[in-house]
């Protein structure tokens, strides 16, 4: 069947058809926007390969990072796909594997510490032992919901995420902390980081609170946001046993390829090897 142009009967079809394949809601939520974006720029135009390569070349030259580029394409040839109009797909910016992790980017030991301090000073103490527990499981900001006063008490928490379940161990010191929490908060079962409604916290709420202190804190904003403290997980796990295989495990990859990306570093430590090999006279 033929689609000349984009409807929004299609694109609420597509979020269906997501929901069925059982997509966590952000990545739908992220699907929908690159299409509605695309469907905006096409302006009711016909959906042919041209205009496809026209929105492409568009991105390309908007300042966009070439990650951010392939990460719409991804998301609009899978809707291709799904219209049966693959004549329409277009290919991915070919993009070198990138060695090392840009200085504004990496959130470090001491700056990971002061969002902490800086939370626990304000009075924040929710934000504070929500940071803790991301950084400490290395879970999705997605999979906070999983950890409840149950999960908590057991020590470990299954999560059911992108059609696969895993198991997340909880520290025992933060399993404590948890508790007291829980038991404070008066919250007998169920999530343990809910609102002030009782509902649980979704990714734009912890977002925007953890960019609430950065100023305060000291740290850039552009390193505070849930998902770096994943990363540093991933660092810090790594440098500890160098097994990078149980990491992917732990961080619910099926690829190696893409917890390697964990553990890209800014190339400090790089240079100080380079340094010791003492090959300057």
């Amino acid at each position: 069947m033929e689609h000349r142009t984009i409807s929004t009967t299609q694109i609420a079809a597509f979020q269906q058809h997501m929901q069925l394949e059982e997509r966590a809601a952000g990545t739908i939520e992220k699907y929908l926007r690159d299409i509605r974006s695309f469907a905006d720029w096409l302006g009711g135009e016909p959906l042919e390969k041209e205009t496809a390569a026209g929105w492409k070349t568009c991105l390309r030259t908007s300042g966009l990072c070439p990650e951010t580029v392939n990460s719409k394409l991804s998301a609009l040839n899978k809707f291709f796909r799904f219209l049966e109009r693959e004549d329409c797909c277009v290919k991915y910016l070919r993009i070198q594997r990138r060695l090392f992790r840009r200085t504004e980017r990496e959130l470090s030991r001491a700056e990971y510490a002061r969002l902490l301090e800086t939370a626990n000073t304000m009075g924040r103490t929710r934000l504070a032992l929500l940071m803790e527990t991301i950084c400490a499981t290395g879970i999705r900001v997605s999979e906070v919901k999983y950890i409840t006063v149950e999960a908590v008490n057991a020590g470990r928490a299954e999560v059911s995420l992108k059609g696969k379940i895993r198991t997340i161990l909880i520290p025992g010191k933060l399993c404590r902390k948890l508790q007291k929490y829980a038991k404070k908060q008066k919250t007998v079962s169920g999530e343990i980081f809910l609102t002030r409604n009782g509902k649980g916290m979704t990714r734009r709420q912890i977002w925007a609170e953890m960019k609430a202190i950065c100023q305060k804190a000291g740290v850039a904003c552009s390193k505070v946001f849930p998902h770096n403290l994943r990363h540093l997980f991933a660092r810090t796990f790594y440098r500890a046993c160098r097994d990078v295989v149980k990491l992917a495990d732990l961080l619910g990859h099926s690829s190696i390829e893409t917890t390697r990306i964990y553990l890209i570093s800014t190339g400090a430590e790089h240079a100080r090897q380079l340094d010791r090999l003492g090959l300057v006279t």
